[in-house]
């Protein structure tokens, strides 16, 4: 394998830093053979396990099952710790606490990073702090995933490490502006991720724009070499914090697109809901009901089973692959993508510079707007929607209408009883939320027969009652539901309605951003907030509250 970065020439460089028009590049698999197991980034083919690839979704994985019963007894212990703080709280029995995190790109992620730290009794010392020990599970979408996942492929250090050590920079200097991409700062990185994609196609797997996205993302989200390459979602079962299962179970979303080999597009509010997750990824929607190992993503199997006996692929499942795939935005723009060196600063701008990239791998195609996965329930009972599809394409998790990653934690199969959500979405022309994404949720939820999800009202409602404004409490008067913290995006010490396509922020931007994120937990300091927290969290134990609780529900929830 020829020297890094020397693969892609110095005249290719030089035209890329006078932002010339790109030429069609010489493909690198053309130069002579490549060594694979070299380049972390490329899938290789390895033997494949004696446990099924693929089962059905009927129960959780045994896996995560195990995890999350290993993880209850020490989010119990500091649920415990943390009511004892707020009041006269029975701890005899605790419920089981989710966490999600909207999308909204950069805003979203650094809304939630001041959530998080108001909440991490290792980085603050609020009176909220501690409730994130207090997690089972965590779920994020699009800015939320990229959160989640700078926090969990950087084993869950604090907010402020990620911060200083990394946001702060990435931030200020990112690349994802193709200015500073094609500038000589970034020719570097635009040469490694080059190889990177040649690699990945001439190993056989399909390479489009979600690739270079990826990975730009990871040199701003992920420590390591080249930008955390080698972080791969299944190898979060190895870090530290997962195997003392100090942290909450994490899981990222992303929207199906059933047709994109036909011309689709965009998703509706029908499109499948696939989660991923360190052990499986997958959907419990009708049409999938499947699940497949996520260390074997990208194996080609019929059936449920290698289609070719014991050859397996792994390393599909870079990191960066996965939370591009939760923000793949860019099948908005809905046609065939030209390579070039514009420095717009904006989505068209951008999917041009990566499309150069894609352009070293092969030539433009319709479905490198997609993020594209081999098929692994291809033929596969159950799995009708798919079951003739090579191939899955999908996008944003955002698109059909549930920014919020809700839907994998009102699964009959999971064991949520209270869900904090916190908001970033951008339904007004100021980006703020205004209840539309939670309302389709729960449209959703009543379409499935899922009956965890309580009683949303619609948009009009929400914005005359100040829902989008406050925290709100949802599913108060009812039984047998998910009991939803609403925690929504409010300016209250930064303008933190920032524009999703927002990917430039200087330092002062970012700890701004974050220090508002802190007040959305707090309530900006409301008086009884903590209290009020508290009760929600224990509001299934009606009958032993403490006195207050009766009050707080007056406050903050919203009873149909």
């Amino acid at each position: 394998m020829l020297p890094q970065p020397l693969k892609i020439t110095f005249i290719a460089l030089s035209a890329l830093a006078a932002a010339a028009p790109a030429p069609a590049p010489t493909r690198l698999a053309e130069r002579g053979p490549l060594n694979l197991l070299a380049d972390p980034y490329a899938p290789v083919q390895t033997s494949c396990p004696s446990i099924p690839l693929v089962r059905p979704a009927t129960s959780l994985n045994s896996d995560e099952a195990s995890y999350v019963s290993s993880r209850k007894p020490n989010a119990d212990e500091a649920l415990a710790a943390w009511l004892q703080k707020q009041g006269n709280f029975s701890t005899s029995s605790l419920p089981a606490l989710g966490f999600t995190s909207s999308g909204g790109g950069l805003r979203a992620l650094l809304e939630t990073a001041g959530v998080v730290q108001a909440f991490d009794n290792r980085d603050s010392n609020l009176s909220t702090s501690g409730v994130y020990q207090a997690l089972t599970y965590e779920a994020g979408l699009s800015g939320g995933a990229w959160f989640l996942s700078s926090l969990a492929g950087n084993n869950w250090p604090t907010v402020s490490y990620l911060k200083e050590n990394l946001w702060e920079d990435a931030f200020q200097n990112t690349a994802l502006l193709p200015a500073n991409l094609l500038s000589l700062s970034g020719l570097t990185e635009y040469g490694l991720i080059a190889d990177e994609l040649v690699d990945k196609q001439a190993a056989g797997y399909d390479v489009t724009i979600v690739d270079p996205y990826g990975r730009l993302l990871s040199y701003q989200l992920l420590e390591g070499a080249s930008g955390g390459v080698s972080t791969r979602l299944s190898s979060l079962t190895s870090f530290s914090n997962f195997t003392n299962h100090n942290v909450p179970y994490p899981i990222i979303t992303a929207t199906g697109i059933d047709d994109a080999y036909s011309g689709q597009c965009y998703p509706d509010t029908t499109s499948t809901i696939y989660e991923f997750h360190p052990y499986e990824y997958g959907s419990w929607d009708s049409g999938i009901s499947a699940f497949a190992q996520t260390a074997y993503m990208g194996t080609n199997l019929t059936a449920g089973s290698p289609t070719i006996a014991n050859n397996c692929t792994v390393h599909y499942d870079n990191l960066g692959y996965v939370l591009g795939t939760s923000s793949d935005v860019f099948n908005g723009l809905c046609e065939v993508i030209t390579p070039s060196n514009e420095t717009t600063n904006d989505l068209q701008g951008l999917s041009n510079v990566l499309e150069g990239l894609v352009n070293y791998a092969h030539d433009p195609l319709f479905q490198d707007l997609f993020a594209i996965y081999p098929n692994p329930f291809y033929q596969y009972e159950g799995s009708t929607r798919v079951q003739s599809a090579s191939h899955l394409a999908m996008a944003d998790g955002g698109e059909g209408g549930q920014n919020n990653p809700i839907w994998p934690l009102i699964q009959a199969e999971r064991s949520v009883d209270v869900l904090i959500v916190n908001d970033n979405s951008a339904d007004t022309s100021d980006n703020f939320p205004n209840g539309t994404e939670i309302q389709q949720t729960y449209i959703n939820a009543q379409n499935a027969g899922l009956t965890k999800m309580p009683y949303i009202p619609d948009v009009s409602t929400f914005v005359s009652e100040g829902l989008n404004k406050r925290a709100t409490f949802f599913g108060c008067n009812q039984t047998g539901t998910t009991f939803i913290v609403y925690l929504p995006n409010v300016a209250y010490s930064y303008d933190s309605g920032q524009a999703t396509a927002k990917v430039e922020y200087t330092k002062a931007e970012t700890d701004g951003m974050i220090a508002n994120g802190v007040q959305i937990a707090t309530q900006n300091g409301t008086a009884g907030w903590p209290f009020c927290l508290a009760c929600a969290v224990k509001n299934g134990d009606a009958s032993s509250l403490p006195a207050g609780c009766d009050a707080c529900f007056d406050e903050y929830c919203y009873y149909k």
